[in-house]
């Protein structure tokens, strides 16, 4: 079937923005600029900063929810079901592990190329298997375990190629390294976050630009309180301003000032984020949650690309080995090997089917999926 304008509209829409997410951060992290008390000229590096952008970015879902239940009131939409009554303060839980899991996200951005971050994110299906069988009481089906094992072995040809591709000044080996275990590592905490969310937040029927805007009210305001301590807090080497401290906003704000090219990076990252998760949403009502992963996956080739034509990062041929091999894991996993043994078969036990794993669905609205 055909799709519409309007359906190839959002789904333009959906990777674009996705793609101008992950490529505005890593742009506002290559500006070097002089900060305040004329410091010397150097990179911007304020991760929690930008993750409080973010945020922003985030909270702004709430504003389009109210303006979705205010025009289905009007025009009597039935899409827009009466929302049952539920606890802010369950999104608390989920939003420290968002804050938390952004926050070193963005800290390895700094650290390795963006297509390595992106394609290292796939690590999450890893730890949210695991944990839904241990805390959920779910039972993967043999293809889901499959999905794992491809994903682990995707990761490991990537972090590869990350050794084997030759490094630059501002990304040293052992920075990439850091960095991408660092990302492994936000996955983690991004799995506990899902299944807190399966787990309290979700049997709620709580619409999906309603979940996101309210994690990112909490992740703001924490956040933004939080850049109080950190300007006093010392990081030593693995600080990235001049005066040493984890995030020192007066000087990103100076360095804003005099790069006014930055602020134009961080308003990409806050409104393509906002975007993206409108037309994920969309593009999973309107089409399939298929065809959002399918989306998101080209997300990653979209990013390597224009990384590639910018020359943030060198080609190395094991990325596309490791790419393709992360992207069978995703699709065993997600069961999109089914439709097509449907199709030889024409059989399939309901039994089989209600296997199907909820906390990796396309159709599930994560704040981290964007960054």
């Amino acid at each position: 079937m055909a799709w519409t304008k309007y359906q190839l509209f959002l789904a333009g829409l959906m990777l674009v923005t996705g793609s101008i997410n992950t490529l505005s951060a890593k742009w506002a992290d290559n500006f070097v600029a002089q900060g305040c008390g004329g410091s010397k000229e150097h990179s911007f590096q304020h991760p929690f900063l930008q993750a409080v952008g973010m945020f922003l970015g985030e909270f702004s879902c709430l504003a389009a929810f109210y303006l979705l239940r205010c025009r289905a009131a009007r025009y009597s939409d039935a899409s827009m079901d009466p929302q049952q009554p539920f606890n802010p303060l369950l999104f608390l839980a989920p939003a420290l592990c968002d804050m938390t899991g952004t926050s070193i996200m963005y800290v390895a951005l700094n650290m390795t190329s963006a297509s390595s971050f992106q394609m290292l994110r796939g690590a999450v299906i890893i730890f949210t298997g695991l944990f839904s069988v241990a805390f959920l009481g779910r039972r993967l089906v043999l293809s889901q375990w499959l999905g794992i094992l491809a994903t682990i072995a995707g990761l490991v040809v990537v972090g590869l190629a990350d050794l084997l591709s030759k490094h630059d000044d501002q990304h040293k080996l052992s920075e990439v390294i850091t960095g991408d275990l660092l990302i492994i590592m936000a996955q983690i905490i991004v799995s506990i976050q899902m299944v807190l969310e399966e787990k309290f937040v979700y049997k709620h029927n709580v619409h999906p630009l309603r979940a996101v805007g309210t994690e990112g009210l909490f992740g703001f305001v924490i956040l933004s309180l939080l850049l109080v301590p950190m300007y006093y807090i010392p990081a030593g080497s693995f600080s990235g301003n001049p005066r040493g401290m984890l995030e020192d906003a007066l000087d990103a704000f100076c360095q804003v000032g005099r790069q006014p090219l930055i602020a134009l990076a961080l308003l990409g990252n806050i409104s393509s984020i906002a975007f993206f998760n409108f037309a994920g949403i969309s593009v999973t009502k309107e089409m399939s949650a298929t065809t959002r992963m399918v989306l998101d996956s080209l997300r990653t080739v979209v990013i390597w690309a224009v990384s590639l034509a910018l020359g943030w990062e060198a080609f190395h041929p094991l990325q596309i080995l490791g790419f393709l091999i992360l992207l069978m894991g995703t699709a065993l996993y997600n069961g999109l090997h089914r439709p097509l043994l449907a199709r030889l078969s024409r059989s399939q036990s309901p039994a089989e089917e209600g296997e199907r794993e909820r906390l990796l669905d396309p159709s599930r609205t994560l704040i981290n999926d964007a960054s």
